[in-house]
């Protein structure tokens, strides 16, 4: 099977202390998406995560 046709247009970010913003990964759905940066937010560390679309980046 070949993915490379799939679709997925939810990311999510983190920042770093120093303002730095990562791309974690790319997920089909933003319920994924946010269980995955719920996971990662939990773990206590300073850094924030957050899920944005494709095409709307946070400012």
């Amino acid at each position: 099977m070949n993915d490379s046709g799939a679709v997925l247009p939810w990311l999510v970010i983190r920042q770093d202390d120093n303002g730095n913003r990562y791309r974690v990964g790319r997920y089909a759905t933003r319920v994924e998406a946010q269980k995955i940066a719920d996971s990662l937010d939990e773990r206590g560390h300073k850094q924030l995560y957050w899920v944005e679309r494709i095409g709307q980046s946070v400012q």
